[in-house]
């Protein structure tokens, strides 16, 4: 008896249950983001509910012919002492329970009857309209019918369409198509209130220098050992920080600024990216990135933008107004931030999860790209037809909203970081404390110095070593005995250990980090390796699948090229007699503290003000067209360009006329032509200059090739990375077909490049003289 009351309990429940998945997902695509009213009047609906009614009476009448059949037994009459008539009251409760909850299933079906006659009479001629959609055939949305046809066989693959209103139905494919994405034309019955156009944005407040740090390390937050290694280092760096602002605020005089809404999301240190920086940050992993990241939270918050920090995918679908879903559907409102600093990971999560946004509001976006991105590689088809294509690379943004950790190519912005400045007591007391005979190895973790003991052995013999390597429980088995190991040390003694120091040596790894300026600035000299040949993604794994082909020539090419010599000595670590030499030198050699200008505190905000400033990629015009056929009686308009004095390229002519909104300014501008073996970026090095692609649209016309006296047998616009150019041997010239693809990087022994220069500030490479 008790089995078959805890059958028919158990039934009742499952019945309960399945009139719920009824009501709650009737389709694939309903539950959990749908609330819809004509679901509970279908009659499918209402037959489960008549069904549910005649199933509990059945069970009710059962268990009633149960009861008095057990009462009848001989076997009960025999044994009422040990079995007493209030056994049976709770089977006699549960019938009750179970008339009653029949007897309201009933009722709940009579009025679902009633709200769908209701709802029918008051919709019908609404329902009408959605029974009669058609795709409409206008041609200026061509691509409707065929996204009505993906529809109907996609529109349940995202709960997000359904979070938007589609039901299946032609109409509501219609409706969604054309107000929330816009492949088809509005339809005329609908209220067209939704279609208004939004009001005017309200009027800009102006940006303010910030004077306080505190509540940027609020918006920081909290969780993760990352995020801690940052606060503190803004906190170390907050005096320097306000003293720079100030400076800068003066410099500007009171310029207009408009206050920026920035969403600033680092993705690598996001749960689904990994975040394999943060449980590292206590075991010598690489901070490089962190520090990056930390410096330019306090440059946009200095500036006086308004910001919102996030380290979680939650977070960033939350303040971008994503959709429920797989991320299939544009954003649920107009984007709210002006600018989006984020990295490459981040950068995939806001493209997997803003559906067609994406692409509305890339322009927006700035990628933070340590080692940086050539156009070659950014540009998705021609990456894929001449095998650039790479894991990072295919984004087709402008190359100039990928910014990087030091200047490797004019192609990217350089973003930068910043080092400790020294002030004039500190500066003395390094000079009067250095340690001649002291140095300290660039290396963390103890693989770095696998392989090395030859060249610590001769180290050893002139100066005494110190290192900073990680360890647990014993010392590195790759660190010699006659090496003083500190472990891993917090930044601020770092700092103290390089300000003994000599000499700070690297020995191939890590690449390009900021250690050896902090060295530099505190007086130590920076010994690295040359390689030979350069390391590339074409011969080296650590670069192998980069969106770059830049060769880098030594471990930290911007210390070589920007510093040199006496603060960078960039030797041949196979050549014993030129390293041992080396050593020698230094040891004789006295340096100061040195730090370029761009990485001081200084620098970085004012190079951060002028690209919020001046860069503007939502709006920049496109270079003109390949040009049509043209009658005899058009002319083209006179070259703004004119040969310099020399003779030796062009410039701006003093009498063309200057937008002076464009970005450089175009009187930087200088034209000069290649060698077959180099790129831009060395052509214009070699004459004190900077290359400069905003400017590529002004040499891609003929007329560029015939000012500097080149012969064009043949003109040909085509999509290379390396064009303008000439093939000199057979007097072919070549005008780039492709904007996105003007680059500074490359070179081919078969063209000699224009090559679009500029000059720039003393110390301050990304910004040309009058940029600021």
């Amino acid at each position: 008896r008790i089995f078959v009351l805890g059958i028919g309990f158990f039934t009742l429940c499952f019945l309960m249950t399945s009139l719920g998945g009824q009501f709650s997902a009737k389709r694939l695509g309903d539950s959990p983001f749908t609330i819809r009213t004509e679901v509970m009047g279908a009659p499918e609906s209402r037959g489960v509910l008549r069904r549910m009614s005649d199933m509990l009476e059945m069970l009710m009448k059962r268990m009633d012919i149960l009861a008095r059949l057990e009462n009848s037994t001989d076997f009960h009459k025999g044994d009422e002492a040990r079995f007493p008539l209030d056994r049976f009251q709770p089977a006699a409760g549960l019938m009750e329970r179970i008339q009653a909850i029949a007897q309201n299933v009933s009722d709940i079906a009579i009025k679902v009857d009633q709200i769908l006659r209701n709802s029918l009479l008051n919709g019908k001629v609404m329902e009408g309209r959605r029974d009669q959609c058609e795709v409409p055939r206008d041609p200026k949305y061509p691509d409707c019918a065929g996204k009505v046809e993906w529809m109907r066989a996609r529109w349940t693959s995202d709960p997000c369409y359904a979070f938007f209103g589609v039901d299946g139905t032609e109409c509501s494919f219609l409706i969604y198509l054309s107000e929330v994405e816009w492949f088809c034309p509005p339809l005329p019955w609908r209220n067209r209130t939704a279609a208004l156009p939004s009001p005017p944005p309200l009027p800009r407040v102006q940006a303010a220098f910030q004077s306080d740090l505190a509540h940027l390390l609020e918006l920081v937050g909290t969780g993760k050992e990352s995020l801690s290694f940052m606060k503190k280092r803004i906190r170390h760096l907050a005096q320097q920080w306000l003293q720079a602002a100030r400076r800068l605020e003066q410099k500007l005089k009171g310029r207009q600024r408009d206050q920026k809404h920035i969403l600033i999301h680092i993705g690598f240190l996001t749960e689904e990216s990994g975040d394999v920086f943060s449980p590292r940050v206590l075991k010598g992993g690489p901070l490089g990135e962190m520090v990056q990241w930390a410096d330019i939270l306090a440059a946009l918050f200095l500036l006086g933008h308004s910001l919102r920090v996030t380290v979680s995918l939650k977070e960033l679908q939350s303040h971008l107004g994503v959709p429920p879903g797989r991320g299939n559907c544009p954003l649920t409102s107009p984007l709210p931030f002006d600018l989006i600093y984020t990295d490459y990971h981040g950068l995939q999560q806001m493209k997997q999860h803003m559906g067609l946004s994406f692409k509305k509001y890339r322009c927006r976006v700035r990628v933070i790209d340590t080692f940086g991105t050539e156009p070659a590689y950014n540009h998705e088809e021609y990456a894929t037809l001449r095998g650039y294509r790479t894991n990072w690379g295919y984004w087709n943004l402008q190359p100039t909203q990928f910014m990087t950790m030091f200047p490797h190519t004019p192609d990217n912005s350089f973003m930068g970081f910043v080092s400790e400045e020294l002030n004039k007591t500190e500066r003395q007391y390094i000079k009067s404390n250095k340690v001649s005979s002291m140095a300290v190895v660039y290396g963390k973790e103890a693989s770095i110095w696998k392989g090395k003991e030859k060249f610590l052995a001769i180290l050893n013999k002139y100066m005494e070593i110190h290192g900073t390597v990680y360890y647990e429980t014993q010392r590195p088995p790759e660190v010699p005995a006659f090496v003083k190991n500190h472990g891993l040390l917090p930044q601020h003694e770092f700092q103290q250990l390089l300000r003994k120091a000599k000499l700070f040596i690297g020995f191939g790894f890590p690449y390009e980090g900021p250690a050896p300026l902090e060295a530099i600035a505190n007086g130590c000299v920076f010994l690295q390796a040359r390689f030979n040949p350069p390391h590339s993604s074409l011969n080296h794994e650590f670069f192998r699948g980069k969106p770059t082909s830049r060769e880098v020539s030594s471990q930290h090419p911007y210390a070589e090229d920007f510093i040199g010599k006496p603060h960078v000595w960039t030797v041949d670590y196979n050549n014993s007699e030129e390293f041992e030499a080396a050593i020698k030198t230094i040891l004789r050699t006295q340096v100061d503290p040195y730090l370029p200008y761009e990485y001081t505190c200084e620098g970085m905000l004012e190079r951060i003000h002028a690209y919020i400033q001046h860069q503007d990629f939502c709006t920049t015009s496109s270079p003109p067209l390949p040009p049509k056929a043209k009658s005899p009686a058009m002319q083209s308009p006179p070259s703004p360009l004119a040969l310099s004095p020399n003779a030796t390229h062009l410039m701006w002519s003093p009498s063309a006329s200057r937008d002076p909104h464009a970005w450089p300014p175009v009187d930087s501008l200088q034209v000069w032509v290649s060698e077959t073996r180099h790129a831009c970026t060395e052509t214009c090095r070699q004459r004190g200059l900077v290359c400069e692609p905003t400017f590529f649209r002004f040499l891609n016309k003929k007329e560029v090739f015939l000012q500097l006296s080149i012969t064009c047998d043949s003109t040909e616009y085509e999509m290379n990375h390396l064009y303008p150019a000439v093939a000199e041997n057979v007097h072919e010239c070549y005008l780039q077909k492709e904007p996105l693809l003007f680059s500074c990087a490359g070179h081919n022994t078969k063209y000699r490049r224009l090559c679009p220069c500029r000059d720039y500030r003393q110390g301050q490479v990304a910004l040309c003289r009058d940029c600021l």
